[in-house]
């Protein structure tokens, strides 16, 4: 309707001057944006989104990788991602927030809204109350520190965690929030395309995770004892409502309830499925058998390398970003570990740091203008491959070394690791005072 008025309205300038009427003024009101309004249809998307992202980390990472560790770890390793969640939000809600999406520099925002400032019950972003805005990043700022969790699993203190990620967010998270999706943000205006979070969550937090188990240094043990999952069944309820989550993640990254939420939908469940087949199909010729820890494994990867292209990428796209990303992740998670020597507790870099590279780099070709405003190299615009590789080493830049001065600062201030015997008889019952039976 908005587009008719506007081809019709020189034509009704120009009758309407010829009887003396202010055509002019009524150009004017044709050319004039409109003020955004309220929807409750993208309101009410939002309010399910945020639950869903929300639903991701309590109970869904909790259980996923709690029924990886070892029996005498699980309580520690919930407990890292429930309280988690409570810090996080709090943190949000005093700086995080307004670093990541107040105008300030290219590199980091401004604190006019630090304690939520000025937010109000009516104000609005784009057509959603502001409060649910906050509160939906504040789901993806929960989600992704828990994340690097994975990687340090069995080994660092709880007091040292807690200290580590609060920084970690305000001061890592928060600024690269920024360049990709606050106002005049450095990667933004270069036109780097994340769409939920490739370079913002998962390269972010797997390279941060990466830093944190090498500057820990393995388990005891590992990799010669057995570190086999306690219970791969809360393995895959965790994995299964980290997928209906996503839904939340990537269709929520829409920020309406439109044709491209939709189109982000479609693609996360293609892209999930697919790479859940391939990483099994790859692990089934290299070992010979199939297995659940593979299966779900792969879908995550597949969820994370879909994340960053969800809003500019067709079905075909989708196929393909999963075919790769599940065989990629697959290596990244037993060769490119065992090359290095690293010990990447439960695969957070493997899944999440190699997942979102992958992801941001296939952004880059698959890219649809029709669908997210932009071209990838399928359709002329090969330089896109590039802006997406500027992106992906400035995140991983950034995460890495601010991951390693906020890690040796805290282990001189208060130590990182837990004692010997504490790891070996394990954290459960030496950090928490429970043990599960």
């Amino acid at each position: 309707m908005s587009r008719l008025f506007h081809k019709a309205a020189p034509m009704m300038a120009a009758i309407l001057g010829s009887a003396g009427l202010p055509a002019a003024a009524l150009a004017q009101d044709a050319a004039a944006p409109a003020a955004p309004t309220l929807s409750s249809g993208d309101t009410a998307w939002m309010l399910i989104a945020t639950a869903l992202v929300l639903f991701m980390t309590i109970p869904g990472l909790a259980l996923f990788y709690g029924g990886m560790v070892r029996k005498k770890n699980v309580l520690a390793t919930v407990m890292q991602s429930f309280a988690i969640c409570c810090l996080m939000s709090i943190l949000w809600v005093v700086a995080g927030y307004s670093i990541a999406f107040t105008e300030g520099t290219p590199f980091f925002g401004g604190l006019s809204k630090a304690l939520l400032a000025g937010v109000a019950k009516d104000s609005l972003s784009g057509t959603i109350p502001e409060t649910v805005f906050i509160t939906f990043q504040m789901t993806f700022a929960i989600i992704t520190p828990a994340l690097i969790t994975g990687a340090f699993a069995d080994r660092m203190k709880f007091s040292s965690m807690l200290v580590f990620m609060g920084l970690w967010s305000l001061l890592v998270y928060a600024p690269i929030t920024h360049w990709v999706w606050g106002p005049g943000g450095y990667l933004l205006g270069d036109g780097v395309l994340d769409y939920a979070g490739g370079t913002v969550v998962h390269i972010n937090a797997g390279v941060a995770g990466l830093v944190a188990a090498i500057v820990l240094g393995k388990r005891k043990g590992y990799p010669n004892e057995n570190f086999a999952p306690h219970n791969l069944v809360l393995s895959l309820i965790g994995a299964s409502m980290l997928w209906v989550g996503w839904f939340g993640f990537n269709a929520g990254s829409a920020l309406a309830a439109d044709g491209r939420a939709g189109m982000a939908m479609l693609v996360t469940q293609i892209a999930a499925a697919t790479a859940a087949m391939s990483w099994l199909l790859a692990e089934w010729a290299a070992k010979g058998k199939p297995s659940v820890l593979g299966i779900i494994s792969g879908a995550v990867a597949g969820l994370v390398a879909i994340t960053p292209a969800s809003g500019f990428v067709g079905p075909m796209g989708a196929l393909v970003i999963g075919l790769v990303s599940g065989v990629v992740c697959y290596w990244g998670a037993t060769g490119l570990k065992r090359m290095l020597g690293y010990d990447d507790s439960l695969d957070a870099f493997g899944v999440h740091g190699v997942g979102g590279i992958v992801g941001a780099i296939l952004t880059g070709v698959f890219a649809q203008e029709a669908i997210g405003g932009t071209a990838g190299l399928l359709e002329g615009n090969a330089g896109q491959v590039w802006t997406q590789f500027v992106g992906i080493v400035a995140t991983i830049a950034y995460s890495a070394v601010g991951s390693f001065i906020l890690l040796k600062v805290i282990d001189v201030v208060m130590g990182l690791r837990v004692d010997e015997d504490v790891e070996r008889d394990g954290l459960d019952l030496a950090l928490h005072g429970e043990t599960i039976h």
